[in-house]
């Protein structure tokens, strides 16, 4: 049996088809549109008519490319770019409308809820105790759990195109001062958050997503080629050295740096920034890079319940409520799986305090 993940992200739209009739979702065909939608937003965050005519366009192709490999209806998610636009409704119906998709727009925390699903299926039981971190281009998820599920998960403000429109505008490269009023701005957000992982002393910490991938590169980690299984890490005095050879430099120059891209080389000093700062924060001194996130973990969860109802279910009160706060279908039990389920389904996900 083939599924598909659509993933509208702040620079690409993917389509990723896999075969899952056993329990590990193995990908068959990956399909890629670069847009680079978050270079093109307007102040507010409104995503501007022509670049969701290039939107509207790519879903539509990458919709037709996943029938062609037999997936009639990929499971479709928009991520902060388009959540948090203040147009988001319009473009949402758009896509619809004229591309036959119906994005799902998923809260931050079921996004790390789902990603850290994944992170677990990946390092399996024995990494124990698991943080897992995701920079993406509009927020930072943190998640914390003994389980399969995590036992709290939160959607943070701290996306690396996010931080870079508000605090690098204009600068290329950035001033000392604004690079210090940044880590200002991340240690005030992640106070409590630090405060918590720090208290849970986890035996592992898994960092996924684009950003941490590049910065894993840039200290040193195997290049993509030597394949998934190759162990990658990346320790905090590394990153540290990684941030000041970012700062120095401007975005076209760190384009040449090994494992960043021009479509992320602007944005990855904010990201590095994120990083290193959360880090430090959190007493945490190496980081595993996990190759599996959010797509594998809306593919893992399908397998293990053993159907799409949640996905439906979620998609519809998204539909009709605007998106919830807290994550009520998230935390349903799967099936056959009792003792590693988290708490009630009508319990919102547990934050730190």
């Amino acid at each position: 049996m083939r599924m598909g993940v659509l993933d509208v992200g702040s620079n690409t739209v993917r389509l990723v088809i896999a075969e899952t009739d056993g329990a590990v979702p193995l990908p068959v065909h990956t399909a890629k549109r670069q847009l680079r939608l978050s270079a093109h937003v307007e102040r507010g965050g409104h995503l501007p008519a022509e670049q969701v005519d290039r939107l509207v366009e790519a879903v539509r192709d990458t919709r037709a490319e996943g029938r062609r490999w037999g997936v009639n209806r990929p499971f479709a998610f928009a991520t902060a770019i388009v959540r948090d636009a203040p147009n988001r409704d319009e473009v949402l119906d758009r896509i619809a409308t004229e591309a036959g998709v119906q994005l799902h727009v998923l809260p931050g925390e079921v996004e790390a809820e789902l990603t850290f699903l994944a992170a677990r299926r990946w390092m399996g039981w024995r990494a124990g105790p698991l943080a897992l971190l995701d920079i993406g281009g509009g927020s930072f998820e943190v998640a914390f759990g003994r389980s399969r599920l995590p036992d709290f998960a939160i959607a943070l403000p701290l996306g690396a195109n996010l931080l870079t429109r508000e605090f690098f505008r204009g600068q290329d490269p950035p001033s000392p001062h604004r690079i210090r009023l940044l880590r200002r701005h991340v240690r005030h957000q992640l106070r409590d958050v630090a405060a918590r992982i720090r208290w849970e002393a986890p035996r592992t910490a898994v960092v996924t997503s684009r950003t941490f991938q590049q910065l894993g590169r840039l200290c040193g980690a195997a290049p993509g080629r030597s394949g998934p299984f190759t162990t990658r890490t990346m320790t905090r005095s590394d990153l540290g050295r990684a941030v000041e050879r970012l700062a120095a430099l401007p975005a076209a120059e760190r384009a040449l740096l090994p494992g960043i891209s021009l479509a992320r080389a602007g944005q990855s000093l904010a990201g590095a920034l994120v990083a290193h700062t959360t880090m430090k924060l959190m007493g945490i001194d190496e980081v595993t890079i996990c190759p599996w996130a959010l797509r594998e973990g809306v593919l893992l969860r399908c397998i293990e319940d053993g159907s799409s109802e949640w996905w439906d279910a979620y998609g519809l009160e998204a539909r009709e409520e605007g998106v919830p706060t807290a994550v009520p279908l998230m935390l349903r039990p799967l099936r056959g799986d009792g003792a590693t389920t988290a708490a009630d389904p009508s319990s919102p996900v547990r934050r730190p305090g």
